[in-house]
């Protein structure tokens, strides 16, 4: 059996950003029912636009 490692937090910083209201509500339609909170569905799509940037 692996040994149990208590999981750490990566270290954040707190940003203020604004959306179009029918961004918001693009989101939380499909976020609606899923284990997913607003937050991480952003970082998940900048990381994926990241790696998709054409220098």
């Amino acid at each position: 059996m692996k040994k149990f490692i208590i999981p750490s937090i990566p270290p954040t910083t707190n940003k203020t950003i604004r959306f179009p209201n029918d961004v918001i509500e693009q989101v939380e339609q499909v976020i609606q029912g899923k284990n997913c909170t607003f937050s991480a569905f952003v970082i998940a799509a900048v990381r994926a636009a990241l790696e998709n940037v054409e220098e």
